[in-house]
């Protein structure tokens, strides 16, 4: 049992050798390219969601990661720009764009932002 453990903390992560962060709303999406032991790149995408604290209690977040590797990405792609294309279809094309979200300093609920809301086609980075 004492060999398994050693094992696992000798263990590093991937190295990561290209990132892009996207803020969403209270979410933040981490796009992190790492490189596996044997050399090929896959994608890893981090969900981080921050977690309700109490006054006294430190924030703490919720992470999901989705790894992908590159043998999937056509067929990834593909299903991820039909659904897209589905829900813009729903919504004749058009989907509001998120409010940036401010955080503890700012109180305001987002959704009452008088500001009129932009609009901008669903992850337009895929068109």
């Amino acid at each position: 049992m004492v060999v398994m453990e050693k094992k696992f903390e000798e263990r590093k992560e991937p190295e990561i050798v290209y990132s892009r962060s996207v803020k969403a709303g209270k979410r933040i999406y981490y796009l992190d390219v790492r490189k596996a032991r044997n050399e090929d790149l896959y994608l890893c995408i981090t969900e981080s969601k921050r977690r309700q604290a109490g006054e006294d209690e430190v924030p703490s977040f919720e992470k999901h990661k989705l790894f992908l590797y590159k043998e999937d990405f056509a067929k990834f792609s593909e299903g991820l720009q039909d659904v897209i294309g589905y829900i813009q279809q729903q919504f004749g094309g058009e989907i509001e764009e998120r409010q940036e979200w401010k955080g503890d300093e700012g109180a305001e609920d987002p959704k009452e932002v008088a500001e009129e809301p932009k609009k901008k086609g669903l992850f337009g980075i895929f068109k």
